[in-house]
């Protein structure tokens, strides 16, 4: 376990560091005052010893003159009484000990340094020397009558200094010791005053951090009025205006989700990698997949590989330009239903810091309704204008069909013709009759004038594949019948007409090199209403049949495989004119790039009832319907 050398809290720090303060305080207080104190006590010590040499000096020249050379040991013996005298010495001008005290006189054996100061003198000035650091000595002459009786020693005790210095330590050390405790005492109370309204704001920090919705703690209490309590306010004032932003920052998120969750387009955001950050609920309702799987994952991960590389290098450009793109349209064909879809992107970038692009948003808009409807009004145009253009032809040609069929009533009934010759112009007739009433029905806009009835399908079915007799026979397609001619329908005879004329040619034509046509009509029900009866039919070839990418098509306007032979009006028409009987169809075909045998059979069924409601229909496929006849 890792231990701290310094406290971690306040309180302890100012109480710790003010007690380094004062102990190296005291300490360095110490080292002076020893030093100081010691240079005095040695200053005065010298100046006491040369005083006392001198003093010991002068009562014994005094002894001297007076004639009482005996007292000089008394001055001896009272000088070595004193309390920081050690000892005290009068010797001869030698160094001879003549009086000694405390102690004999055989005691005192002078030493080679001591006698050495005699030497130096020059003066009758007392000296001062030092032997050791705790041998200090002075040395004073004496004099008798002009003449040099001897010398007086006196040596210090050092016990009686050590004494003084110690007795000021010690009173040093205890005034230190009470000011440590009156500035603990005094710290104490100062951090206490400054922990306690911390340890508050430290405890809302806290509780702010852990909760930051949870207010019931403040606004903190103020107990002081001091910079700490200031700094209580502020934060007071500051928990108060985050609150209030947080408000207003989760009203404007409120906002914002609402607007991204709801918003009539895709919205999706990417980082750098080009992984999803964050996509709406349209977006994911265009991709078809859920909006938790869209995040963390890339483009070519959730959309098709050529609408992902698209949109992956117009995000990637946005981070390096840091520039919008817009109105950029990707196309595509869905993978479940075959449908093609359009959309409109654009990309923009998000900024977190001035220079970096943090994210890049994508606006995505399905215009595929709207791709289809502008194809479909092209279409409708297209429908009218070729309507308007069928019915001006249609117009200008029966002014000479009326012409043709006067003369050929003219030809048949006021001159003499043979056999054949006749019944080839009742043949013209026929068929001018018949081209008089497609041109009647695209001028009418092909609305009918007379109501349903039976027609005999036998009827129906020979006539239209006697008009195609001659290519039947030049192509050497054989043609299968199979319907009784007593089989009849509730329809539109002209109608259903059209609708045989437009299979049976288009079989045709997928016969160049011949092959077998079968035509087949038969009593049945319908197979998901059984209870509905009615006619099916059938018309089969053994052609070059179709893939799956053409039979998708076949039922839409102006689609054709023919090129400038076709209009692609054909079976759109054939499909109008069922769904106006009610009726159903059914297309299987198999091309020759399949393998085996190719060709197409096309199943249709009407239900036959008198009280069958047949639709009209529209003016745009009355005008096709008319174009194509």
């Amino acid at each position: 376990m890792k231990i701290r050398a310094w406290p971690r809290t306040i309180r302890a720090q100012l109480l710790l560091g003010l007690l380094m303060l004062e102990v190296m305080s005291l300490l360095l207080f110490g080292a002076i005052l020893i030093r100081q104190s010691s240079t005095e006590t040695f200053q005065r010590a010298q100046q006491r010893l040369e005083h006392q040499a001198a003093s010991l000096a002068s009562q014994s020249q005094e002894a001297l003159e007076s004639g009482r050379p005996e007292t000089i040991k008394l001055s001896v013996e009272m000088m070595a009484k004193g309390p920081t005298v050690d000892t005290s010495t009068v010797t001869d001008p030698v160094g001879r000990v003549l009086a000694f005290s405390p102690g004999n006189v055989s005691e005192r054996v002078m030493q080679r340094e001591e006698l050495s100061q005699i030497a130096r003198f020059t003066d009758d000035q007392p000296r001062f020397f030092a032997l050791t650091s705790d041998d200090l000595d002075a040395v004073a002459p004496i004099r008798f009558k002009g003449k040099l009786y001897g010398y007086a020693w006196v040596k210090t005790d050092r016990e009686w200094d050590h004494e003084q210095l110690t007795s000021l330590l010690r009173l040093t050390g205890i005034f230190g010791l009470i000011w440590i405790g009156a500035s603990i005492v005094l710290a104490w109370g100062l951090a206490r005053s400054i922990t306690r309204p911390l340890a508050v704001l430290h405890r809302g920090t806290r509780a702010l951090m852990l909760s930051p919705e949870n207010h019931e703690n403040f606004p903190l209490p103020v107990a002081i009025h001091n910079e700490i309590g200031d700094l209580i306010e502020a934060f007071n004032r500051m928990v108060a205006s985050i609150e209030e932003q947080r408000s207003g920052l989760s009203d404007t998120l409120s906002l914002l989700d609402s607007m991204l969750a709801n918003a009539p387009i895709g919205l999706a955001f990417f980082d750098r990698r080009c992984r999803f950050v964050r996509v709406n609920r349209i977006f994911a309702d265009i991709t078809g997949i859920q909006i938790s799987r869209h995040l963390g994952r890339t483009l070519p991960e959730v959309l098709p590989t050529s609408a992902a590389l698209q949109l992956e290098k117009t995000i990637l450009s946005v981070f390096e330009q840091d520039e919008p793109i817009r109105d950029e349209e990707v196309t595509g064909t869905s993978e479940t239903s075959n449908r093609p879809w359009t959309w409109i992107t654009s990309a923009y970038p998000i900024h977190t810091t001035p220079h970096q692009v943090r994210w890049v948003g994508l606006i995505l808009l399905d215009a595929s309704d709207r791709k289809r409807s502008e194809d479909a009004l092209r279409k409708t145009e297209k429908l009218a204008a070729t309507g308007r253009l069928a019915a001006s032809i249609a117009h200008e040609i029966n002014n000479p069909l009326e012409a043709i069929t006067n003369l050929l009533y003219l030809l048949s009934n006021h001159c003499e013709l043979p056999d054949p010759a006749r019944s080839y112009v009742e043949m013209a007739e026929h068929e001018v009759r018949r081209i008089a009433e497609i041109t009647q029905q695209t001028l009418r806009f092909y609305r009918q004038s007379t109501l349903p009835a039976r027609a005999n399908l036998a009827e129906l079915l020979d006539s239209v594949l006697s008009l195609h007799h001659g290519r039947l026979r030049n192509l050497d397609i054989s043609v299968e019948r199979r319907y009784d001619s007593a089989t009849d329908l509730y329809c539109f005879a002209g109608e259903i007409r059209q609708v045989f004329a437009n299979l049976i040619g288009n079989a045709i034509d997928a016969m160049p090199e011949g092959g077998r046509l079968i035509v087949r009509a038969r009593r049945s029900r319908d197979w998901h209403n059984p209870s509905q009866i009615g006619i099916r039919f059938l018309v089969a070839d053994t052609g070059s049949g179709m893939d799956s990418t053409v039979k998708k098509h076949i039922f839409e306007p102006f689609f054709t495989t023919k090129d400038v032979t076709g209009t692609g009006l054909g079976l759109w028409v054939t499909s109008e004119i069922i769904a106006k009987h009610n009726g159903t169809i059914r297309v299987r075909s198999r091309s020759e790039s399949q393998g085996g045998k190719s060709g197409t059979v096309f199943a249709l069924f009407f239900p036959d009832t008198d009280e069958t409601a047949l639709l009209p229909v529209a003016a745009e496929s009355d005008q096709a319907e008319a174009a194509i006849a």
